[in-house]
């Protein structure tokens, strides 16, 4: 637990969303790029590795990362890609070895290999790839190559996961003829493909999204000096801290205008009774202690990374939490409804799930030992209740190294039993 009215200063990690599509990116490049505040995690460590084993030159500095020379997509060696637990990581290389005239075989950690590719997979195959599940169909690991022709036009199910759209459209500028993207159903995570738009522009890319219709021009990437932006999913956590201690929390380097849709986590806790600013350091955000935290009914659909986060503060609200349009992320890292729920319950919590969402209704808390089921965002998130929860204790706290290895180490005074 901690004391109201603490002030902090944070410098989060830079965003691996960002990185990895910057770093797709540059490997493809007709001439090097430097990539500064590159996310430290293991998924973009994940990805350095299998850069390398594609034959990527890098030269990484902290988090200045320097790409020194490109993949040769003409390479008939057989190469083997692990990607641990990283899931954006898994579908973003399965898609670029889809251009390699070499066989390209991704795999992952027991846990990635249950969650579903099948979207991808089945894309790659109409658009022309050779792709083999080496296993279960739709799932890691697979094999892929390139194959005889490619199509240019594809409709592809965007109500299951952005990433297998932003897979396709990062190496669509290598395809003869480009490639135009039908997106079918409702757009789940649309900031993400806006946020892969931006990236592969700042690499030179010829790419437009319309309502449901993305096209990219073929073409070549260009090397690029790429200032990867902080990570507004990790800056959740740090804000969470000042919505539910009363203190204030500055978010070093982040910009209302950012990339990331995840920014917009801002105005919920706004509607909650925080007070959120734009400052020339960053974005700050405070509560008054005497001021109520009040529950909020939310569509997070958009911003579903900050489920977890939203789960813990709303636990603390004077009135219901309603989450709804996050059906879809039962099947992340974990099952980020069922899970997140099983283990908020323990702490006493009464949450009621929905077929896209759940209810949080605020009742007296107790401590428990919570576990984290493999998910980075389950255990930060179950962390921010130690400010108000004695006796807590989170399993498997190693788990941020997917995104934020120092994570307990910056908030070590906070977060003491």
């Amino acid at each position: 637990m901690t004391e109201p009215g603490r002030e902090l200063l944070i410098q989060v990690p830079g965003s691996k969303s960002i990185a990895n599509r910057a770093l797709i990116c540059a490997a493809l490049a007709n001439s090097n790029s430097t990539i500064t505040n590159c996310a430290p995690g293991d998924d973009t460590q994940a990805m350095l590795e299998a850069l390398k084993t594609l034959g990527v030159v890098t030269d990484q500095d902290g988090t200045t990362v320097r790409i020194n020379s490109q993949i040769n997509l003409e390479d008939a060696q057989p190469l083997e890609l692990q990607t641990r637990l990283a899931g954006t990581t898994s579908r973003f290389l399965t898609a670029l070895g889809a251009l390699r005239i070499g066989q390209t075989t991704i795999d992952g950690y027991a846990p990635l290999r249950k969650r579903p590719m099948t979207g991808l997979h089945d894309a790659l195959l109409s658009l022309g790839a050779s792709v083999k599940s080496l296993e279960i169909a739709g799932h890691l690991p697979v094999s892929v190559k390139r194959g005889s022709s490619w199509q240019a036009r594809i409709a592809i199910d965007s109500t299951t996961s952005s990433q297998f759209t932003s897979a396709l459209m990062m190496i669509a500028p290598y395809l003869p003829s480009g490639l135009e993207i039908e997106l079918r159903g409702e757009v789940i995570s649309r900031g993400y493909l806006d946020m892969t738009v931006a990236v592969m522009r700042a690499f030179g890319a010829q790419t437009e999204i319309a309502e449901n219709v993305i096209w990219v021009s073929p073409g070549v990437y260009r090397g690029s000096d790429f200032a990867v932006e902080p990570d507004a999913s990790s800056a959740s956590y740090p804000s969470a801290i000042a919505a539910i201690a009363g203190s204030r929390v500055t978010i070093a380097g982040l910009n209302r205008n950012s990339l990331q849709r995840d920014v917009e986590f801002f105005d919920v806790l706004s509607h909650m009774g925080c007070e959120v600013r734009q400052q020339p350091d960053g974005i700050s955000i405070s509560r008054e202690i005497a001021r109520p935290l009040r529950g909020v009914t939310v569509d997070m659909s958009q911003i579903s990374d900050c489920v977890p986060t939203l789960a813990v503060v709303a636990l603390f609200a004077d009135s219901p939490t309603t989450i709804s349009g996050v059906g879809f992320i039962r099947a992340k890292e974990s099952d980020r409804i069922g899970d997140l729920a099983l283990e908020l319950r323990k702490l006493g919590a009464q949450i009621d799930e929905h077929a896209d969402g759940f209810t949080v209704t605020p009742v007296a808390l107790h401590g428990a030992s919570l576990a984290t089921h493999d998910d980075h965002r389950l255990a930060m998130a179950f962390a921010i209740a130690k400010l108000r929860i004695g006796g807590i204790e989170v399993r498997n706290p190693e788990v941020v190294s997917k995104s934020w290895p120092d994570y307990f180490k910056v908030f070590e005074s906070f977060f003491k039993k």
